[in-house]
C-alpha cells in the first residue's frame, strides 16, 4: 500500500480529533507518531492495525470511519478537483468514476485504488462495484460519493451494502440533480492550494 492511504488516515485523524488522538492511534498500533512517507509503499497489514486502533481509541465501528474518511477526502482540494474533473454535474461524475484509478495512478503510480465498476439498475439508480486489495474501500467511495453529490448540489440516497467476496457494492439513488445550488468550481487553480499535500 502507499503511503499516502496511511497519510491520509493520519491527516483525518489528526484534523478531525486533534493530534493527541493520532498519537494514542499511533502507539496503539505500534507506529512512529511522525506518520507515513507518502510516496513509501507499506505493507496493507499496517494500514489494517491502524484502523483497528482507530476502531478501539473511537470507539466507533470501522465502516463508518471509513466513510467519514472517504467524505474528508472529496473536500480535500486537489482530491475534489480531480473528482469535478469527471463531469459537469453529478449524472457525468458517476459515468466517469471507472476512469478514476486510472487518473489516480497516473498522478500517483503505485497508489493503489480499487477497481470501480458503474451499472444502471433503473433509471436513476445504479450500483458502484469496488473491488480492492482490502476490505473497506467500498465504505470509503459511499463516503466520497455523499460528499460529491453535496458538492454538485444534488440529493442522492447511498448506501454501502454488505461485502460479498472481494466485491463491495454501493446502491446510488439519484433523487433530484439539481436539489441545491453546488460549490462553486473553477478549472484555474485556486490560490494558495497545493496538489502535493492532502493534509
Amino acid at each position: 500500500m502507499l503511503g499516502v492511504v496511511n497519510k491520509s488516515i493520519q491527516s483525518f485523524l489528526s484534523s478531525h480529533y486533534g493530534g493527541h488522538l493520532w498519537r494514542e492511534v499511533a502507539e496503539r498500533s505500534g507506529i512512529d507518531p511522525a506518520g507515513f512517507e507518502a510516496m513509501l509503499s507499506y505493507d496493507d497489514r499496517l494500514t489494517d492495525r491502524l484502523l483497528d486502533a482507530a476502531e478501539a481509541v473511537l470507539e466507533t465501528p470501522r465502516v463508518m470511519i471509513l466513510e467519514d474518511i472517504g467524505a474528508w477526502l472529496a473536500m480535500t482540494e486537489p482530491m475534489r478537483r480531480l473528482l469535478r474533473f469527471g463531469g459537469a454535474d453529478y449524472w457525468d461524475f458517476l459515468f466517469s468514476l471507472d476512469e478514476l484509478p486510472g487518473r489516480g495512478l497516473m498522478a500517483l503510480p503505485g497508489l493503489g485504488l480499487p477497481e470501480l465498476m458503474l451499472a444502471v439498475e433503473a433509471q436513476g439508480r445504479f450500483t458502484l462495484a469496488v473491488k480492492g486489495a482490502m476490505p473497506g474501500w467500498g465504505a470509503v467511495m459511499a463516503g466520497l460519493l455523499r460528499a460529491m453529490a453535496d458538492d454538485y448540489g444534488a440529493l442522492v440516497l447511498i448506501e454501502a451494502n454488505d461485502r460479498l467476496g472481494p466485491v463491495e457494492r454501493v446502491s446510488v439513488t439519484l433523487l433530484d440533480m439539481a436539489y441545491t445550488e453546488g460549490r462553486h468550481f473553477d478549472l484555474a487553480m485556486p490560490v494558495g492550494a497545493s496538489d502535493h499535500d492532502l493534509a
